[in-house]
């Protein structure tokens, strides 16, 4: 499952904002999950909080936003509609070869935490 070495490359990441910062709590990490990127999001949040449980803060969120893949036919200048999971090659309407759009994200879109001040007693 290399969803776990994800989650705790996102885990890695966020802390060392933080520290950059001085010194936080993790609240919450969003994270884009494309399509393609070949990472289920559930395996994802699974692995997510089997890594937090163990640490200073461990009910942070991770927040997935799906983005799916687009099929567009450049001829057409359109997006062509499709079932999930399913890909056309050609244009269903000119016939000419489509392209994927997107889908392919693996992205940390944001980071929340609470910043402590490391002068308190």
């Amino acid at each position: 499952m290399h969803e776990t070495s994800i989650a705790a490359s996102i885990l890695e990441t966020a802390q060392g904002l933080i520290r950059e910062q001085g010194e936080g709590r993790l609240e919450s990490v969003k994270v884009a999950v494309g399509e393609l990127s070949a990472v289920e999001p559930d395996l994802l949040v699974f692995a997510w909080e089997a890594l937090i449980s163990g640490t200073s803060t461990p009910d942070a969120a991770l927040e997935i936003e799906w983005s799916p893949a687009q099929t567009y036919c450049p001829t057409c200048n359109r997006n062509l509609d499709r079932a999930r999971g399913s890909w056309l090659r050609l244009c269903s309407k000119c016939g000419d070869p489509v392209v994927t759009k997107g889908g392919d994200e693996l992205d940390i879109v944001q980071i929340s935490f609470i910043q402590e001040d490391s002068n308190q007693p």
